[in-house]
């Protein structure tokens, strides 16, 4: 066995995916989780037969799980199946108007043909722009750490430079490509897919559209979570150190180098690296320096209210992933970073896993997770907030034509961004650490190599490139080739 050793603190999703990744390059490596499970955000909760995930619902680009499953000597198809949504969501609006909308593109544009004709010329330019946005990232910014010099690859991928619309406000920038209310607000939906109001965020998000629309959406059967599960299992084979309920109190330096941490218990691991895996603001904290402060409010991105809901009967009529709009779309976005309270008037977003997959519910019933964006704060949210919230949220549905559910109900539980917050470790209870407001937020997140403390190093959402389940995995492959090249034996 190696005498190198890595610490990782956290076992979220980029945790496993560094650590089964230094396994395989050699390394002895050690996992330190405060949760009683792994997965961190991605996780699943269980009750009465009805099994939910509890973070992401769907994941894009497949070849970036694959490529991790293969670098750990394996093959994601021997692990996990994965179905492709078509539609990948139907989207409700406050005037009834509904539509299907799915990465087939010939059905794509009969539905923008029959919403707004002129718009179709307009779908094509912003798919173009986030395409050309994609071929330049995928050889710079998903490839390489932050502030790296460019290689031969990124200097060629540069003939992909948007010149215009990319650099500009992204709700201002769908707005000129697409007249249709309903179609702008459809896409001003994609920030909130990196915890980011389309109104404050670069235009340069325009890439997620198009990696949803060429790469498609994608469910695991069984569950997103099988993903962890599945990854564990894989660490565990390669002798990977799991440990659960080990908070780690401090960051061990030493010479200012990273030597190891130590656990809440008061037991010290000795490491040659230290790997987190965490909100980077929290680690001024663990290296005990002065006047070091958790991630800031108006830093945050969003966090949610989270409810999953088990049912006794089948919702035959209900797609397995559906949007509910607010009537207010900028208010809402205003309510939830200007204000910092739960919007008036949400937007809903359900995702009924059970009408593609049967083997996560008992007998006839469903499986329901609903969430609308929340604010990320540090005042703890009462039952009195709990109950309006639940309000707004059924209000909304009802609004828009979802089942009457109420008195079927036989399992619930509740997420608040007070629970995320401290079940997670995230400030406030946001999801993706820092918004994506401007471009120092999007594109200028804290490297994956501490520049001040030598052998310390950052892997997920809170660290570039950002937060995904897929850009986390970019996050651990930047990470782990950091390692290689600065780390010799």
């Amino acid at each position: 066995m190696s005498t190198r050793h890595a610490v990782v603190i956290g076992g979220g999703l980029g945790g496993l995916a560094v650590a089964l990744r230094l396994s395989a390059a050699g390394w002895r490596v050690t996992v330190c989780d405060s949760g009683s499970t792994f997965g961190g955000k991605m996780n699943q909760w269980s009750d009465g037969g009805f099994t939910f995930d509890t973070g992401p619902s769907l994941i894009t680009m497949p070849w970036v799980f694959a490529d991790l499953f293969t670098a750990a000597g394996t093959r994601m198809d021997e692990h996990i199946e994965l179905i492709r949504m078509e539609p990948l969501a139907r989207y409700v609006f406050d005037d009834g108007t509904s539509l299907d909308y799915g990465s087939s593109i010939p059905q794509l544009l009969t539905t923008i043909q029959q919403v707004e004709p002129r718009d179709v010329d307009g779908f094509w330019r912003f798919l173009h722009l986030g395409a050309r946005i994609f071929e330049l990232s995928k050889e710079t910014f998903f490839r390489r750490g932050a502030f790296e010099p460019p290689d031969a690859a990124a200097l060629r991928a540069l003939r992909h430079m948007p010149l215009r619309h990319a650099w500009g406000n992204y709700h201002s920038v769908v707005a000129k490509h697409f007249r249709s209310p309903y179609l702008r607000q459809l896409y001003d939906r994609y920030p909130t897919y990196v915890g980011s109001s389309p109104y404050a965020a670069p235009a340069t998000l325009a890439i997620i559209p198009y990696i949803e629309l060429a790469f498609g959406g994608w469910y695991v059967r069984g569950g997103l979570y099988r993903i962890v599960q599945s990854l564990v299992d894989l660490c565990r084979t390669r002798g990977v150190d799991l440990r659960t309920n080990s908070r780690v109190a401090s960051i061990i330096r030493d010479n200012k180098r990273a030597s190891g941490v130590l656990l809440e218990g008061g037991e010290a691991l000795t490491a040659d690296i230290v790997v987190m895996n965490g909100d980077t603001a929290d680690v001024p904290g663990l290296l005990n320096e002065p006047d070091s402060a958790p991630l800031a409010p108006a830093e945050r991105s969003l966090s949610g209210f989270v409810m999953l809901l088990g049912v006794r009967r089948t919702l035959a009529d209900v797609p397995h992933h559906s949007v509910y709009f607010s009537a207010d779309y900028e208010r809402e976005f205003t309510d939830l970073f200007a204000r910092r309270i739960f919007p008036e008037d949400p937007t809903v977003y359900v995702n009924v896993a059970s009408r593609t997959d049967r083997s996560i519910v008992p007998d006839d019933g469903e499986a329901i997770f609903i969430m609308a964006n929340a604010p990320a704060t540090d005042v703890p949210w009462t039952n009195g907030e709990v109950k309006d919230a639940t309000s707004r949220v059924l209000a909304r549905l009802r609004r828009g034509g979802f089942p009457e559910i109420e008195a079927d109900i036989v399992v619930r539980d509740t997420w608040t961004p007070t629970r995320l917050a401290s079940s997670y470790a995230a400030p406030g209870g946001a999801i993706y650490g820092t918004h994506s407001h401007g471009w120092r937020r999007a594109f200028m997140r804290p490297p994956n190599k501490d520049s001040r403390t030598g052998g310390l190093y950052y892997v997920g959402g809170s660290t570039h490139p950002g937060g995904g389940t897929p850009t986390v995995l970019m996050s651990a492959q930047i990470t782990s080739d950091l390692i290689a090249r600065h780390e010799q034996p």
